[in-house]
């Protein structure tokens, strides 16, 4: 017996842009919310299942970084390509305020506002990408190229390593 998924707010966006996609659930560990975590649950290579952070620059205010599961976020490199001085993880407790996402179920399609998008180069050494659905449980798998159009995502390297 098949479960029925629920759509979200971000499937039901990219549905009316008519980007296809596809929804592909996981069981969550409350106590383990990492990427690296979702991508063995899936089953998928941690690479291609990316995180979605906040960052506040000195500057420009909120922006989005979306990096691979295994992978961090240079602060410099995103605050450099985001037209900052300086940049720096928003607090975990103001997540859902700024964003309308909770951690573990945070994706740039349909914040409460639209922010700058930053996503990491390697996207594109893939056919598909896996990024929260917007509640956790629940990814989406998705082109890269197109949810980089539908959400204006620069592409950039923006990982430590």
């Amino acid at each position: 017996m098949k479960l029925k998924i629920h759509k979200t707010n971000a499937s039901r966006l990219l549905d009316k842009a008519k980007i296809p996609y596809e929804l592909i659930s996981y069981e969550v560990d409350e106590a383990d919310l990492s990427a690296i975590l979702v991508a063995k649950r899936l089953g998928e290579d941690v690479r291609q299942v990316f995180k979605t952070l906040v960052l506040s620059g000195d500057k420009n205010g909120y922006f989005v970084c979306i990096v691979p599961g295994n992978l961090d976020v240079d602060l410099k490199a995103a605050a450099k390509v985001s037209g900052n001085k300086k940049a720096e993880m928003i607090p975990m407790k103001d997540l859902l305020s700024v964003t309308g996402y909770i951690r573990g179920g945070c994706t740039a399609i349909g914040m409460k506002k639209k922010f700058p998008a930053y996503i990491h180069e390697t996207c594109l050494e893939f056919d598909a990408i896996f990024i929260s659905a917007g509640v956790r449980g629940l990814q989406i798998k998705i082109s890269p190229s197109a949810f980089i159009q539908y959400i204006d995502a620069v592409v950039a390297d923006i990982v430590t390593t």
